[in-house]
């Protein structure tokens, strides 16, 4: 992964992450980014690039999203959605969706999900 200056795309530093990144997210202190083909999460500390920790999460984890709280992470073999704690990154709930969950988003209430081969979206209350 790398890190770009905003302003005028001067390489700022190269960061390892887990094979095949395909997800990021800035929770708004730390990036995140799912690995399909080792199917990790990684965090990652946004002022230095220091890997904070690598999680298995899914089968073909794809999306993310994060609701001010947690982060929500898609698995695409699995059809499931996962809801992790920000802190530590561990699995508070797992929720089935459609059939093959990826991108997501957080509308500041619900977290909606696009289900690529049932062409459904699902919608999860974070009370659910």
């Amino acid at each position: 992964m790398v890190k770009l200056r905003a302003s005028d795309g001067v390489v700022l530093g190269s960061f390892p992450v887990a094979d095949g990144p395909n997800a990021i997210l800035f929770d708004g202190e730390n990036i995140w980014v799912t690995s399909d083909i080792r199917n990790k999460l990684t965090k990652l500390r946004a002022s230095d690039g220091a890997t904070l920790f690598v999680r298995d999460v899914g089968d073909i984890p794809r999306g993310l999203a994060f609701d001010g709280v947690d982060v929500w992470v898609s698995s695409q073999l699995e059809d499931t959605v996962m809801r992790l704690g920000n802190r530590h990154g561990l699995i508070k709930h797992t929720y089935r969706v459609g059939e093959a969950p990826g991108d997501m988003l957080f509308d500041g209430t619900s977290t909606w999900v696009a289900n690529s081969d049932s062409n459904t979206v699902s919608k999860i209350s974070r009370g659910q």
